[in-house]
């Protein structure tokens, strides 16, 4: 389904403690309109949501997902994992997310999205941070599809780039990549999701870090960029 252009725009920020991501989101996100891309820690940011990179089981007791913990308190995980329950049967599949209430007034929600089954996984090597990043923005239309206007802007850190061990360049390719079909599409479902990435992507390991892969929505050709 293609994306209802009149909606207001979403305010993207991207941060992240790592000078090395900001500087590989500054190359990466060069001419892409509507991003903010600054040196810090998320728990700084007053946006409306906030996505937390996670494990399949919604463990939050590593990396951003434990500093987010803290600051927002121990219920949140207790709600993450509720909701990964009840939609997910209590397993978060790499390609989804799930939203939940902060309890805080800023953020309102937070997005958990897996870029690893497990705590402190290699995903060096996957595509598993475009399917994370790809799913936060499925995420936001799905709230906003329920609460028109609840989520007007958000904020990313680098995905996989800590515990996940994934290059900082590679990191922001993959994250643009999953950012571009926050414009271009809106999926149906998550399993749709992630059929259309990972049938655009499987060649990627040929192609040259510094590539950025534009994925077509599923009613177009697959084109790059």
């Amino acid at each position: 389904m293609t994306v209802n252009r009149e909606q207001a725009p979403l305010k993207v920020v991207l941060t992240d403690v790592n000078a090395q991501v900001v500087q590989a989101w500054r190359a990466a996100f060069a001419d892409t309109p509507g991003i903010e891309i600054r040196k810090g820690s998320i728990l700084d940011e007053k946006t409306d949501a906030w996505v937390s990179p996670t494990n399949a089981r919604g463990r939050m007791d590593g990396g951003v997902d434990a500093a987010v913990k803290r600051y927002l308190g121990a219920g949140i995980q207790l709600r993450v994992q509720r909701a990964i329950r009840d939609e997910f049967a209590g397993s978060l599949p790499v390609g989804s997310a799930v939203c939940v209430p902060s309890g805080a007034v800023s953020p309102r929600f937070l997005i958990s999205t897996p870029t690893m089954e497990q705590s402190s996984q290699n995903v060096s090597e996957t595509l598993n941070v475009a399917l994370a990043c790809a799913a936060a923005f499925q995420a936001v239309h799905r709230q906003n599809e329920r609460e028109p206007g609840s989520i007007r802007s958000v904020a990313l850190v680098g995905m996989g780039a800590r515990t996940g061990r994934v290059p900082a360049r590679v990191c922001a390719n993959l994250m643009w990549t999953g950012h571009t079909l926050f414009h271009d599409h809106r999926f149906e479902d998550y399993d749709d999701l992630r059929r259309t990435i990972v049938a655009q992507l499987d060649d990627l390991e040929n192609a040259p870090q510094e590539t950025r892969v534009r994925i077509a929505p599923p009613e177009r050709s697959a084109g790059r960029r």
